[in-house]
């Protein structure tokens, strides 16, 4: 418990949603009252999908992605829940700095639609698979600007883990759990 409260910690530090006040279970920390989440958490939900609706923050991540995403900004040791759409909206550029994806960890059926939408934040960024995901996939050349888009259907079960590779030392990692529909 200790590792995942210093990595929240250092999250609710760099503009992840979740202050150390919502934690469930854990004592100390803020009151959240910096209003920066818009949410008090008591529901699970981070407040931060940026999916405009739809899916719902579950705590069972598989470990591949939990120790993938361990140094990952805004990724609070939840998986985004969208099963049952045809398409999902994943923000590129998301967070104070823009060194994020939101929401960074999601959960869809096979042959959903991936839809990455550049928020113009952060400087130029691409989106690209990582050796150890099921599937390769890469959206070319680092774009920065604002509302450009890739799409990418995944049609295989397994865990997708992918990077923006100019920031990626930056924690701007994200991965997506596919399911049997």
């Amino acid at each position: 418990m200790s590792d995942k409260l210093s990595r929240r910690r250092y999250l609710a530090g760099t503009g992840a949603a979740l202050t150390i006040g919502t934690l469930a279970g854990c004592s100390g920390g803020g009151d959240g009252s910096d209003g920066s989440d818009g949410s008090d958490g008591s529901d699970g939900s981070d407040g931060s999908d940026g999916s405009g609706g739809g899916g719902s923050a579950v705590e069972d991540v598989p470990s591949e992605i939990d120790e993938y995403l361990s140094e990952a900004r805004m990724y609070e040791g939840t998986i985004m829940d969208f099963t049952g759409q045809d398409e999902v909206t994943v923000e590129v550029g998301a967070g104070d700095v823009g060194f994020a994806f939101s929401p960074a960890a999601i959960r869809i059926d096979s042959s959903t639609t991936v839809v990455w939408e550049w928020t113009g934040n952060g400087g130029a960024h691409n989106v690209a698979s990582v050796e150890g995901s099921e599937s390769d996939f890469n959206s070319g050349d680092s774009v920065s600007e604002e509302g450009h888009t890739f799409e990418q259907s995944f049609d295989n079960t397994g865990i997708q883990l992918y990077q923006c590779t100019p920031h990626q030392a930056n924690g701007m990692l994200g991965a997506i759990e596919v399911v049997e529909a």
